[in-house]
C-alpha cells in the first residue's frame, strides 16, 4: 500500500484553478519529485498536502487514512513533516535548539510537566537534546551546534532545516525546493542526504527547480503545467515527454524575451 495517495486534488484561488484534478501516489523508501515552471502550482499542491491550505476538491490518504485537510501538526503527528520554500529558521536560536524545537513538536508531554521542570520532562529534554545532536552529526551541524542559527550559510540552513523536519521521524518528508540558492557543492551535500533518508526507507515527495539533481535522484517524476498533471514516469520517459519539453521551452524562451525586451 501507498504511504501518501493524493487523488484528483485540485484549489482554486477567487476563480482560477491553481491546481486541478492532480494524483500520484508516494511508497517508503520512494523520492518522487514534482517539476514545472515557475507558476505551475507546486508549491500551492505541497501546501494542500501538508495541511496549510484545505483542497477545494480531492483527496489526500496517509496509509490509506483519509486527511484531506488536517492542520499541520495533526499530519506531522501522523508522520508527515516538511520543509519550506522560504527558510522557517528560529534565526536567534542556536543551530541544536532549532532541531530541539522538532523533537518538542512530536511530544504528547504534560505542559504542567514542563512548567514545574519534573522529573519526565527533564528527561525528555535530555533525549531531545542526545537526538538532535545526532541529527546534526548527520547533516554536518554537529560542530554548529551552539552557534546562533542567522549566523550559518544559506547551504548550512537547508541542511538545519531538514535536520529539525526529521527530528519528527516521519514516515513522509515534503521538501520545498531544498536546493534553492545553494551552491553545487551546497547542492551536492543535499542531494546525498535525500538519498540516505529515502535509503533508509523514509518516502520523500521533492518540489526542485534543479534539473540535474532531479533526474539524479527521483524514482518518479510528476510534471506541473498551469495546476495540472501533464506527464509522470521515471525521469527517462519524462525528459524525452513532448509536453515537458513543450513546458519548460516555452517557459525558457517567454523568460529570454521577457531579459531582451
Amino acid at each position: 500500500m501507498s504511504l501518501l495517495a493524493v487523488e484528483g486534488l485540485g484549489i482554486r484561488f477567487g476563480g482560477l484553478h491553481a491546481v486541478k484534478d492532480v494524483g500520484f501516489s508516494l511508497k517508503a523508501g520512494e523520492i518522487v519529485s514534482v517539476i514545472g515552471p515557475n507558476g505551475a502550482g507546486k508549491t500551492t499542491l505541497f501546501n494542500m498536502i501538508s495541511g496549510v491550505y484545505t483542497p477545494g476538491s480531492g483527496r489526500v490518504l496517509l496509509e490509506g487514512e483519509d486527511v484531506t485537510g488536517l492542520d499541520p501538526y495533526l499530519l506531522a503527528r501522523r508522520g508527515l513533516s516538511r520543509t519550506f520554500q522560504n527558510l522557517q529558521i528560529f534565526q536567534a536560536m542556536t543551530v541544536l535548539e532549532n532541531v530541539m524545537s522538532g523533537f518538542h513538536l512530536r511530544e504528547r508531554g504534560p505542559v504542567l510537566a514542563d512548567l514545574f521542570a519534573l522529573p519526565g520532562s527533564r528527561r525528555r529534554s535530555r533525549e531531545a537534546e542526545e537526538g538532535a545532536r545526532r541529527l546534526l552529526a548527520r547533516v554536518g551541524l554537529e560542530r554548529a551546534a551552539e552557534r546562533e542559527a542567522g549566523a550559518l550559510s544559506y547551504g548550512a540552513l537547508k541542511r538545519l532545516e531538514i535536520a529539525r523536519a526529521l527530528a519528527l521521524e516521519p514516515k513522509i518528508l515534503l521538501l520545498d525546493e531544498p536546493a534553492a540558492g545553494c551552491n553545487a557543492v551546497e547542492t551536492e551535500e543535499i542531494d546525498h542526504l535525500i538519498a540516505e533518508v529515502a535509503a533508509e526507507g523514509t518516502a520523500i515527495l521533492l518540489v526542485e527547480h534543479d534539473m540535474k539533481m532531479v533526474m539524479r535522484i527521483s524514482n518518479h517524476i510528476v510534471v506541473l503545467d498551469h495546476g495540472e498533471k501533464i506527464a509522470e514516469g521515471d525521469p527517462a520517459a519524462v525528459s524525452r515527454d513532448p509536453r515537458v519539453i513543450e513546458a519548460y521551452l516555452g517557459a525558457q524562451a517567454q523568460e529570454s524575451t521577457h531579459a531582451h525586451g
